[in-house]
């Protein structure tokens, strides 16, 4: 792996874990594809929870 590569993959774990904190301060969720494929809603308190497509649908 190159530095570019190494540098690039511990900037996306940085995110995420910005967005986890983010999310248990607001008391909110993230939003993110396990490596199964499967979206998933992973709440502040740890519960994850597995989408459905009517879950994307906004109205």
């Amino acid at each position: 792996m190159t530095n570019l590569t190494k540098d690039l993959a511990k900037l996306i774990r940085l995110t995420g874990d910005r967005a986890k904190l983010d999310a248990k301060a607001n008391g909110t969720y993230i939003v993110y594809k396990t490596n199964e494929g499967q979206i998933v809603r992973e709440y502040s308190t740890g519960e994850i929870e597995k989408m459905n497509e009517q879950d994307f649908i906004h109205e």
